[in-house]
């Protein structure tokens, strides 16, 4: 008689864990730092947040930033993102409730950012945590990025409190022909004269806002852009302080953008000035359209 084969036992569909996005607001100290971007060996604070972060949540975090900071530069407001599965953030509470996680996260990871300070402080603090939607990137989304130069060319305003966040020039500087130079920054132009060009990148940016101020604690270069280049800043700084000094004559820096090209001398200005101040982000109705357009390519007249 012909045996029957049993039927396997249908096999249960595993529940798709949920993933939330959320958003870092951070501020650093560059001093000690090799960069926003980790490295192999270096101290650099993406590699401090997300090891905090791996800590924290048990399992590997990969951070979005809306910019990779060079050595030595400062951040009052960066932004980041990470994505990670709702429950990890839950487990951070001990009845398992993902608002009180959430509520915890922040803490818990100034805590462990903190450590080996002595009471000095942290050089990397976590400003706020948030849930965003998954339209949201911290690089893509954003419209502006704006940024601070800071620098002391008298002695009243060389304060060693202060040191180490401005450039000592050691020489007075005319701030008037800084700000003349200054306005044919702005617009749409190929910046390749104070970039450093990445493979398969544009040079291409538009410069919304440059202003050069003097105050009763030094100079401030103020910038917002869409985007910045590589050492695209703190070039446009060391040009502009070059025709402050004397050294360069009027239009210098017209110059450098009619006939870009990397070929051209432009000192770039010590990192220690330089502090990102802000991300500007649209509505969050707008965050995915943003993103598309911001990927687009950059050319000329597009």
């Amino acid at each position: 008689m012909e045996r029957l084969e049993q039927a396997a036992p249908p096999v249960a569909e595993q529940a798709v864990e949920p993933v939330v996005r959320v958003r870092l607001d951070l501020a650093y100290l560059g001093t000690a730092f090799r960069g926003w971007a980790r490295q192999p060996r270096l101290r650099t604070v993406q590699g401090e947040v997300e090891e905090a972060l791996a800590t924290l949540l048990r399992t590997p975090v990969a951070l979005t930033v809306a910019g990779r900071t060079d050595a030595g530069v400062h951040a009052a407001a960066q932004v980041a993102n990470f994505d990670v599965e709702q429950s990890r953030i839950s487990k951070l509470n001990r009845e398992g409730e993902f608002e009180a996680g959430m509520a915890a996260l922040q803490g818990r990871l100034n805590g462990l950012l903190s450590r080996g300070s002595e009471g000095a402080g942290a050089d990397v603090v976590v400003k706020s945590v948030r849930i965003v939607s998954a339209d949201f990137d911290a690089r893509f989304s954003a419209l502006k990025r704006h940024y601070c130069y800071r620098i002391s060319d008298r002695v009243d305003t060389n304060d060693p409190l202060t040191a180490a966040t401005m450039w000592w020039t050691g020489a007075q500087l005319d701030v008037n022909a800084m700000q003349a130079e200054a306005t044919c920054l702005l617009g749409e132009h190929d910046f390749l004269s104070f970039c450093k060009p990445r493979e398969g990148a544009t040079t291409i940016r538009t410069l919304e806002e440059v202003r050069v101020e003097r105050s009763s604690t030094g100079i401030e270069v103020r910038l917002s852009a869409d985007a910045f280049c590589h050492s695209m800043v703190r070039s446009m700084v060391g040009a502009l302080v070059e025709v402050g000094r004397g050294r360069r004559p009027r239009g210098w820096v017209k110059q450098l953008v009619e006939q870009p090209s990397r070929s051209h001398s432009v000192p770039i200005a010590p990192a220690h000035g330089l502090t990102l101040v802000a991300v500007e982000y649209p509505g969050k109705d707008e965050w995915a359209d943003q993103q598309k357009r911001t990927r687009r390519l950059r050319s000329l007249g597009c």
